[in-house]
């Protein structure tokens, strides 16, 4: 009997129960005991038990049942080892023998045995089967010792690491407060005379420029503020006086330019030199096929033959306009407003004269202003419940900080999801404090840190707050720490909570707020053991709700057809919001609303579709928040980042076809899914919130009441239970938490899910097998890209290809097209395309592609010529240059290689779960999976069918296609992922010779 199943039947007749668990502990506890009575004090100290002569019975017996160390050896020889010696003494006198008879081993040793006695012969054998169980001994002892010595060193090499990084970190984090001084050594020697004219010089430069920008802000000032008011004739003519200063400046200033461009000539007699750079001209009309296809567009408009007077179109008789689609909608209810007297609104000029103590006060969030001071004294853990615009991330620190909350040195801290967004809300909150930014009111992102030691209202990045546990794990510095935008659910937030909630529990001075735009802030309160919940109504008008009466079977067409039913049948002014789920979907409709307004021409009022999604430029994105113009309605056409991220003025009316996009991950393939799914309750009452901001609005969706309240969820799934974990584990192992699966998540992640992050972790090498993080996994935590891209990188070090994998990560990291394929154009985008590709595969030709567009210094008219994306390339080069900052940091050297075995082989080294191999039915199969899966019809390698591939991800359509694949050979795997594959996955079938056979003669065939 074993001596837990001892333990277990013990336990059962005693205590009356047993367990798995309980039977572990006493085991422990008995392995550290060294008496009897020293267990059933252990017993009864931590496990509670009653002493007992049953309890004292069973420790004895347990303690017997134990295996016990060797005692400690005496001073001087014991007994066995006198016995040794003396059996040293008697094998040297037998080897004398031997020697005097002159025989052979053998045969004297078969005379020993029969010639010694019995008290001889015992002790050889037993010597001969100690010697051989010490030195297995030793060697599995040794073995194990070096393998443990390897794995400190590591860990001790990764501790080194990780200060050197921090210690480049603090130099290279620029302090904006910090003024450093200019480097004059270059101005030693000069005499003052130069000094003053240099600085003179110096001075006008600057004044220049700074009078410049003051003549645009007035300008631009005028056209917005001004165009429509009523001015005087003065003031009229002062302001077309300053706007043609402006444009005399500015084109005095372009005209001393034109001369430095080094243009091209013709080599004569007299010059020396021939300017080898080529500069072109930069154009506004830059199109699809250059200049080629604008001459001929203006000879084909020459050509075309115009009839009638110029006047015509003026003069043709007015028609009554009639609507051949029409969704009918029913209301059915109505979501009350707070905020329902429409006196109280100002206009966009009212605003901007308003003070700032006067905006403060109009904020919903300060009539409560007392009242939450008093809930943050009381109580430690408070739910903040409050719509976008109410200005609780504003106000709440100022309130916090003027109630005086900051006494002795703490400091008031709030977290927010984007960068952006901590460095805006920091900027206003310095404005209305009447401080510098960077003083009382800062903020700190990544690389950038705006913060001197009189901060007190501090901003940052969830990712920021998470750094500062490595230095301060307690947060001893601050006395109230806010994490804002909490419904948002982000992986960082999700980690933060169980930070923060740990930590509020030993230190009962720290006051934690959890701020919240949704109503799912019960759920909060309950996570942190059932805090009270601070409401705050918004600034909010009541909203119409409207359903379909049937459900829609195309919800594009749908949407297109509500659009143009509100702009012709709603008063303006009032803008339109449209919830879509992705590029591709914003970009047919903003075509097919385009096409449908210029179809009916001047019979309607100017419609302005305006697209925002997380891929377009800011400038671009920055349109949907400029004034709409007289007469005219915006259509602006976006993802689920409208919901809570973007306030947009002006809209009145929401069009709600209620889907998003969602990515899942399945744990048993690996394959992520971009889903198109429907939306949670919280989300359309989110959306349908957007239309009550400026005024009463109303919102369509293109659902009905049933499936609003049988097919929709209340919440929506956190990211945390959806997503590939790898990410999130090496993230809180390098935080120094080892125990994952008693981390105390919000929603915990499935079990199978982090078991396989776990597994990925350790074949990439980024864990040891005790489970702690390597100096390999220390090196990737540190790039903001999923492990298997970070593995790939790091191995690149290896290879001597650092500069051409962080060319290709930086592409595949845009998650967007990089070719794009114009309906008109197919064959000429298609022939460009193929200009680019690589036998190798599809990683190479996007490095390929890069590499042209650098060498034509990232010109936008190569981009237009070769059908390239210009805006996912520009992404792209910020990306790399980002990666290229990182791998200085974890000092990888930069180097180039022209060998693209070894740059296949760096890939193969990071993505060696994505392989697979061609099986005789002529299908791609994984290695070990036995996935199905199939090559994309946009891959270089769709026609070619190599034996093996590697491919970036799975991309989930109509099928499993297989994204940015490339050509690899079976033994790489072997040479990169050892520990992975074995030899018998790897053999290629094509390469076996056939079985020797007798074949049949023509007698054993008729038969």
């Amino acid at each position: 009997m074993s001596v837990e199943q001892f333990i277990n039947d013990q336990l059962h007749s005693i205590v009356g129960i047993s367990d798995k668990s309980i039977c572990q502990y006493v085991h422990a506890l008995a392995k550290k005991a060294k008496t009897p009575r020293d267990l059933v004090e252990r017993l009864r100290d931590d496990c509670d038990f009653q002493i007992s002569p049953a309890i004292q019975s069973f420790a004895e017996q347990l303690i017997n049942k134990m295996p016990r160390a060797a005692p400690v050896r005496q001073k001087g020889p014991t007994s066995a080892e006198l016995a040794e010696r003396e059996l040293k003494r008697l094998n040297n006198a037998v080897g004398i023998l031997q020697d005097d008879y002159g025989s052979s081993s053998k045969k004297t040793n078969v005379r020993k045995r029969k010639e010694s006695s019995s008290e001889d012969e015992a002790p050889a054998p037993s010597k001969k089967s100690t010697k051989v169980a010490k030195k297995k001994e030793e060697s599995d002892d040794s073995d194990i010792e070096a393998m443990e010595a390897k794995l400190d060193a590591d860990i001790a090499e990764r501790d080194a690491l990780a200060a050197r990084m921090n210690k480049r970190e603090k130099e290279k984090t620029r302090n904006v407060m910090e003024k450093k001084r200019d480097d004059n050594k270059d101005k030693e020697g000069m005499t003052m005379d130069k000094l003053r004219e240099e600085s003179r010089r110096q001075y006008l430069k600057k004044r220049k420029v700074d009078k410049l920008e003051e003549l645009e802000a007035i300008v631009h000032d005028d056209q917005t503020l001004f165009a429509n008011e009523k001015l005087t004739k003065r003031e009229r003519e002062d302001m077309e006086y300053r706007k043609k200063v402006l444009e005399y400046a500015k084109a005095h200033g372009k005209a001393g330019e034109v001369m430095k461009i080094k243009r091209y000539h013709l080599p004569d007699a007299t010059s020396k030199t021939i300017p080898s750079q080529y500069i072109e001209d930069d154009e506004e009309d830059l199109r699809p096929g250059g200049d080629g296809a604008k001459w001929e567009e203006e000879q084909l408009m020459a050509s075309m033959l115009h009839l009638g007077a110029k006047d015509a179109r003026k003069n043709e008789p007015e028609f009554e306009l009639l609507l051949d689609e029409q969704i009918d909608f029913i209301q059915a209810l109505q979501m009350p407003g707070t905020n329902e007297d429409e006196k109280e609104k100002e206009t966009e000029a009212e605003k901007r004269k308003m003070s700032i103590a006067e905006v403060r006060r109009s904020l919903p969030v300060y009539a409560f202003r007392e009242a939450f001071i008093e809930a943050v004294r009381e109580h430690q853990v408070l739910i903040i419940e409050g719509e976008t615009g109410s200005g609780k991330t504003t106000q709440l620190p100022q309130y916090l900080y003027e109630a005086g909350f900051c006494e002795g040195g703490k400091r008031i801290g709030c977290t927010q999801p984007r960068r952006v967004a901590a460095m805006s809300v920091a900027a206003r909150v310095a404005d209305e404090v009447g401080c510098k930014l960077g003083t009382q009111v800062g903020y700190s992102i990544r690389f950038e840190d705006c913060t001197s030691e009189k901060t007190v209202l501090k901003y940052m990045t969830d990712g920021m707050l998470l750094r500062e546990f490595l230095n301060e794990p307690d947060l001893a510095s601050y006395s109230v720490m806010m994490i804002d935008e909490a419904h948002e659910r982000t992986l960082h937030t999700d980690i933060l909570f169980g930070l923060v909630k740990d930590i509020a529990r030993f230190r009962p001075d720290l006051k934690l707020l959890i701020s919240s735009a949704t109503l799912d802030a019960e759920k909060f309160s309950g996570f942190f053991d059932d805090a009270p919940i601070f409401r705050i109504p918004g600034r909010r008008f009541p909203v119409d709700i409207y359903y379909t009466q049937a459900p829609e079977a195309d919800y594009l067409d749908a949407a297109i057809v509500t659009v143009m039913q509100i702009h012709l049948t709603q008063p303006l002014p009032g803008d339109i919001l449209v919830f879509l789920t992705g590029q591709e979907e914003i970009e047919t409709l903003q075509e097919a609303l385009m096409e449908r307004s210029k179809a009916l021409g001047s019979k309607i009022k100017e419609l302005i579709p305006l697209p925002v999604y997380a891929n377009l430029p800011s400038d671009l994105q920055a349109k949907i928040f400029e004034p709409t113009p007289k007469d005219a309605r915006k259509v602006v056409l976006a993802t689920n980042i409208a919901e809570t991220s973007v306030t947009i003025d002006g809209i009145s009316y929401v069009i709600d076809p209620g889907f998003s996009k969602q990515n899942s991950f399945d744990a048993r393939s690996g394959v992520e899914h971009l889903h198109v799914v429907t939306i949670s309750k919280a989300a359309s009452n989110q959306r349908a919130g957007r239309a009550g901001r400026t005024g009463p609005g109303k919102c369509f969706r293109l659902y009905t009441a049933w499936a609003f309240n049988n097919e929709l969820e209340d919440q929506p799934i956190p990211e945390i239970q959806r997503t590939n974990l790898g990410n999130v584990v090496l993230m809180l192992k390098s935080l120094g938490i080892h125990d994952l699966v008693h981390f105390d998540f919000l929603d915990p992640p499935p079990q199978e899910t982090l078991v396989i992050a776990l597994e990925q972790l350790y074949a990439l090498g980024a864990l040891n097998h005790r489970g702690e993080l390597t100096k390999l996994g220390r090196r990737m935590a540190e790039f903001p890209c999923d492990p298997c891209m970070s593995k790939m990188i790091i191995a690149s070090e290896k290879y001597e290809c650092s500069e051409e994998i962080v060319t290709i990560a930086a592409m595949l990291s845009c998650n967007a097209a990089v070719f794009y394929r114009p309906k008109a154009q197919v064959i000429h985008a298609d022939s460009a395309r193929k200009g680019f590709w690589s036998p190798a595969g599809d990683h190479i030709t996007l490095m390929n592609v890069y590499n042209k567009w650098q060498e034509s210094n990232f010109s936008q008219r190569w981009c237009v010529e070769n059908y390239v994306q210009h805006r996912t390339m520009k992404r792209a080069r910020d990306v790399r240059d980002q990666l290229v900052g990182l791998l200085e940091r974890v000092e990888i050297e930069l180097k180039s290689s022209t060998d693209t075995i070894k740059i296949r082989k760096a890939i193969t080294a990071g993505y060696f779960y994505n392989v697979s191999k061609l099986d005789n039915s002529g299908l791609y199969k994984t290695v070990k999976h036995k996935h199905t899966t199939y090559p994309h019809p946009n891959s270089c390698l769709f026609e070619e069918t190599p034996r093996w591939v590697v491919y970036y991800e799975l991309v989930f359509t109509s099928k499993e296609f297989m994204r940015e694949m490339s050509e690899i050979e079976s033994s790489w795997l072997l040479e990169v992922a050892p520990h992975y594959y074995k030899g018998r996955e790897l053999e290629d079938s094509t390469n076996k010779k056939m079985p020797k056979q007798r074949g049949k003669s023509a007698k054993d065939l008729e038969r």
